[in-house]
């Protein structure tokens, strides 16, 4: 019994047609190859499946983009217009508050505004330079109306 083991260990050893396969490197797995050391014509490498979190990775860094520039980026443009547009305020310019007054500067300081409201009885208010809702261009006469 011990004979027939030891031919079937020879034979496996020897690949079957006397010469003997050098065991894989590493000591892993051993692959079968020809007698000029390529791999066998038959035999394609298939290659490891794609990992599903690199494939999701572009949409969802493309979704953060658009997400950012919808969230972050057009509040931040308005509020640098409303910037310039209180920093464009001169004497003579026709204003309405977020109050909804209407009149004319006056006078501009560092962070107030005095506008005339009336013109019959001179009358002034002074304001935050926040409080500044819309500055009306020249050619736009708004009506000031009485009661």
């Amino acid at each position: 019994m011990n004979d027939l083991l030891s031919q079937l260990l020879a034979q496996a050893t020897e690949g079957g047609n006397g010469e003997a396969i050098p065991p894989a490197p590493g000591g892993g797995e051993s692959t079968t190859t020809t007698q000029n050391g390529a791999p066998p014509a038959g035999d394609q490498t298939v290659p490891p499946p794609k990992n599903p979190l690199t494939q999701m990775l572009f949409p969802l860094i493309l979704m953060l983009l658009v997400l950012y520039f919808f969230i972050f980026r057009g509040p931040r443009k308005r509020q640098q217009q409303q910037q310039q547009m209180l920093n464009a305020i001169q004497k003579n310019t026709r204003v309405r508050t977020i109050g909804g007054i209407i009149g004319t500067v006056v006078d501009v300081r560092d962070e107030e505004v005095v506008i005339k409201i009336d013109e019959a009885s001179n009358t002034k208010m002074r304001v935050s330079r926040n409080a500044i809702g819309k500055v009306y261009s020249d050619d736009d006469k708004t009506p000031i109306k009485k009661n």
